[in-house]
């Protein structure tokens, strides 16, 4: 179980018993925005990509949820009993145990620890999302693209709209970025694939050095 092995932590245990298990193939959508949440989620293994949707179809990633990891959106509308704010999308195969919102409700209920434990996890989330409106609010694009790579090089599997959906903009802009950081000789393009060439170029853009 992906949780710490702490006895003072039981009721997590209980709650992972009481759950169905699953295993979803990737783009397998578990939750919709504006829908009543399914359950709480426990990710055993894979990754599950929460994000906002605009009108015209572009998508924003918010976070993502792997073992051990708590989905603050699932938490949040159990808690206050509303539908969910955002979607929730296997982004590979993934095993998970779903907790009923019934189950979810009464072990947390019961047990003020697993509250706590909850909230503090959901805490750290929210410090992640915050950390995210200060990037899209104050940082230009280049500089959050050129941090994406820098965190998840050398090399990454990934479309450019892919990474548009994770930084919410269009894959025209993203392609047109990727493109001049190649003539710089940051990074070098392949088919879904990227590879960092300059990882300390790439910090320097992070820096405020524009491409633009």
């Amino acid at each position: 179980m992906p949780f710490p092995p702490d006895p003072a932590l039981a009721p997590l245990a209980e709650l992972a018993r009481r759950a169905r298990p699953l295993r979803v193939p990737a783009g397998t959508r578990l939750f919709e925005a504006g829908q009543p949440c399914p359950g709480f989620p426990i990710v055993d293994a894979g990754c599950v990509r929460v994000s906002l949707a605009s009108p015209d179809g572009r998508q924003m990633e918010l976070y993502r949820v792997e073992p051990g990891e708590v989905c603050v959106v699932s938490a949040t509308c159990l808690f206050a009993h509303r539908v969910a704010t955002a979607q929730g999308e296997a982004r590979t195969e993934t095993a998970l145990r779903l907790v009923s919102p019934a189950d979810f409700e009464a072990v947390c209920e019961r047990d003020p620890l697993l509250r706590r434990y909850v909230m503090g996890l959901m805490a750290e989330r929210l410090a992640d999302l915050m950390a995210l409106v200060e990037a899209v609010a104050f940082q230009r694009l280049d500089q959050r693209l050129a941090a994406l790579l820098g965190a998840r090089g050398p090399r990454l599997a990934a479309t450019h709209q892919q990474l548009a959906d994770e930084l919410g903009t269009v894959r025209e802009i993203v392609s047109r970025l990727l493109r001049r950081f190649e003539r710089d000789g940051l990074v070098r393009l392949g088919r879904e694939r990227i590879e960092v060439v300059d990882a300390a170029g790439l910090q320097r853009v992070c820096a405020g050095a524009s491409v633009v």
